[in-house]
């Protein structure tokens, strides 16, 4: 590359107050940059999984204010490469995916969005010709090199990754799942001895994973410890599927009772349902991905969740419009009730309506449940009683929800 410009002083000031915006860009710019870099064909298999894409999403969003930080710092210097933690860490789930570099297309089409952003900010900084052609001029070359040096250096990261999982038990083990779960006709037996577990008898997946940056693979392990102790099971089957994602197998024919993990509020939890033997193997690991992958959609609250619980859930949101009109036309003001009201009246659902029963489940007074069930009927837009089912289908979506207020 051709040796580094310093440009004019009316330029770097331009330049140093167009970063001072990009530094915390609206929510509208990140929307259309993280929706343009999961787009197309060859991008499925990130935007499909929740971990690649709230990785991508993070990595866009850190490459943007570090540049714009660069130059609010040292206006037009060349901006230097810091492969920090999103950066890193999304590298690395890349290649456990198996995914290659091709999949870093992601991030040029993520800087075609910001440039045409910071287009619309350098037009807002002046209305000389001269001065703005400079500006364009000197903000092209700096993002193209900046985003030119983070892909070759992710590039390099991925190398070196792929290198290490060639190597040792993991990649073994890693490797003898893939088989199983393609298929292919290995073994029962060589399997079992790459694997170290066995896989006859019942046979329960999860999904652990972390839905925040920063967390250890120890988080992850500590959940999964209490998954299993939870589960009353000796032993387990881990797979360390990507920097903040583990896949878990557990020989047991029951889903834990864990409903939350207070100490680890970040890792979430999916269950497939249990199978028997190889082929329950791969069908409860689909189901737990599945799982995965709705809790993702949904921008779920909840940090556990089973396969049977948001079966239902999955085929009531295929259609995102209908699913809001259901809501609306269903639950009328309630949808926006207070916690305690929505809880009561969902319970009160899933005990065949008994008050008696809520009352103890809910620890609160019977009457406490009356007045609430009665505040429900209020906000539908029909008595409960005339339409359960209805109402019983919309509170199940709901549950899977952020709060709405």
């Amino acid at each position: 590359m051709s040796e580094w410009f310093t440009p004019s002083l009316r330029t770097r000031e331009l330049l140093r107050r167009g970063a001072e915006q990009a530094l915390h860009p609206p929510d509208d710019w990140l929307e259309e940059m993280h929706s343009a870099s999961l787009s197309g064909v060859r991008m499925a298999a990130i935007a499909d999984d929740p971990v690649l894409a709230e990785g991508t999403r993070r990595t866009n969003l850190a490459n943007m204010r570090h540049w714009a930080a660069s130059n609010v710092r040292h206006p037009g210097r060349r901006v230097r490469v810091e492969l920090g933690g999103e950066v890193l860490d999304i590298a690395r789930d890349l290649v456990r995916r198996g995914l290659d570099e091709s999949s870093l297309d992601a991030f040029r089409t993520a800087q075609n969005v910001a440039w045409r952003r910071w287009m619309d900010v350098c037009f807002g900084l002046t209305d000389d010709a001269d001065e703005l052609h400079e500006l364009l001029e000197v903000s092209s070359r700096s993002i193209a090199t900046f985003i030119d040096d983070t892909v070759a250096a992710m590039s390099s990261a991925m190398a070196g990754e792929r290198a290490d999982l060639t190597r040792g038990t993991h990649a073994e083990r890693r490797d003898a799942v893939a088989l199983l779960l393609e298929g292919a006709p290995i073994p029962t037996e060589r399997a079992e001895t790459q694997l170290g577990y066995r896989l006859a008898g019942p046979q329960l997946a999860a999904v652990i994973w972390s839905s925040g940056a920063g967390s250890a693979t120890r988080e992850l392990e500590a959940v999964a410890d209490a998954v299993g102790r939870s589960a009353d099971a000796r032993q387990r089957l881990t797979v360390v599927a990507g920097a903040a994602t583990l896949w878990v197998w557990l020989p047991t024919s029951v889903v834990p009772t864990i409903e939350h993990s207070p100490d680890h509020p970040q890792v979430r939890v999916a269950f497939g349902r249990p199978g028997l033997g190889l082929d329950g193997f791969r069908r409860s690991h689909f189901q737990a991905l599945s799982t995965q992958r709705l809790m993702a959609q949904l921008t779920s609250p909840q940090q556990i969740a089973r396969y049977e619980h948001i079966r239902l859930v999955s085929l009531l949101s295929a259609d995102p419009t209908a699913t809001e009109e259901f809501l609306t036309d269903t639950l009328g003001m309630l949808r926006t009730a207070d916690h305690d009201t929505i809880v009561t009246l969902r319970t009160w659902i899933s005990l065949q309506c008994n008050t008696s029963r809520t009352a103890e489940a809910l620890y609160t007074h019977r009457n406490t449940v009356i007045r609430r069930l009665a505040r429900a009927d209020e906000l539908l837009p029909q008595p409960v009683a005339d339409n359960l089912v209805d109402v019983a289908a919309a509170l199940e979506i709901l549950r899977w929800r952020p709060v709405e207020r």
